[in-house]
């Protein structure tokens, strides 16, 4: 395997109902993968991943743990099928960065589970006790859009995901008033995103404090996969990890960033891996000179073993 390969894993937002239903059909290993997840949560999540209500699986305390999961499984069954693909590098987006760091080796999946399911709540809750929302500005850079909502109360730049989107975050007056300056100083589009919070925000700070005690509470391992991170949208050390994934709950997510500095570190082959195909648009987005390949089906495993072997 001579291709310098890069995992990356999606954030909340990919859910659905049934999704991964194939793989944990096809594959003991999803199977325990979910029961394992059962057992620690003291629910049904596989139930609700299958079988749903929608609008239960939407929910952040829900969707969280659900694609952490999915993703999990997922990577084991790659793991398992093709051992000789390893990954030079792991990124996540928001909440994938979880799974990133279980992929490298970093954090358990038992503490993931924990982790994340805290993770959900926390900010589930943040965004009952202080409500706001998203919306994504299309077609501005991101300099552009810092300066037209820096001076708007409660909104924060919340994700440069790729050129021409930007995402905001904060109250819902904020990003109405934000969403109309936008437009009217050139924004192709301002879409409002479909979310029960306003994620990476100053009106996440609830959230990020009862997060920092449980994520100062576990141990992490040290890893020879090296590891980009939302935060600083950069390759990071060892003991920054914690910090940044405190921070991150605040935080712009600097998804562009890191993701043109895996490439500047030479990968030549991006795998998605988990629900839905954001990560690859984003890459084309990007521009990225490497080949992006998605694992959703059962079929893309095929895909993958191609491109990355053939």
């Amino acid at each position: 395997m001579d291709k310098k390969i890069a995992f990356i894993f999606p954030g909340q937002g990919a859910q659905y109902v049934g999704m991964g239903k194939d793989f944990y059909e096809a594959y003991s290993i999803v199977r325990e993968t979910f029961q394992e997840a059962d057992e620690r949560l003291g629910f049904s999540l596989s139930q609700l991943v299958f079988e749903g209500p929608a609008e239960e699986l939407t929910l952040t305390k829900n969707s969280q743990i659900a694609i952490y999961v999915m993703s999990i499984a997922l990577w084991r069954v790659l793991k398992k099928e093709m051992p000789e693909l390893k990954p030079s590098v792991c990124a996540g987006l928001s909440l994938g960065e979880y799974t990133a760091l279980t992929a490298s080796g970093r954090l358990s999946f038992a503490d993931g589970i924990d982790l994340v399911r805290a993770r959900g709540e926390y900010m589930y809750e943040a965004g009952l006790s202080r409500p706001g929302t998203m919306a994504v500005s299309l077609g501005m850079e991101p300099d552009e859009v810092a300066a037209i909502v820096g001076p708007i109360e409660g909104v924060w730049v919340a994700n440069l995901n790729c050129p021409g989107q930007v995402v905001i975050s904060g109250t819902a007056q904020g990003v109405a008033a934000a969403s109309a300056l936008l437009k009217e100083k050139g924004a192709k589009r301002v879409l409002p995103l479909d979310v029960s919070g306003a994620f990476h925000s100053g009106l996440m700070e609830e959230a990020r404090d009862r997060l920092k005690g449980k994520i100062d509470g576990i141990s992490l391992e040290n890893s020879a996969i090296d590891l980009v991170m939302n935060v600083p949208g950069d390759f990071v050390e060892e003991g920054d990890i914690k910090g940044h994934m405190i921070d991150q709950v605040v935080s712009p997510v600097l998804w562009e960033k890191g993701i043109r500095k895996m490439e500047e570190k030479g990968i030549e082959l991006f795998i998605e891996i988990g629900c839905g195909k954001t990560l690859s648009g984003m890459n084309r987005k990007i521009g990225v000179k490497g080949e992006t390949l998605s694992i959703e089906k059962v079929k893309d495993l095929e895909m993958v073993y191609q491109g990355a072997v053939g």
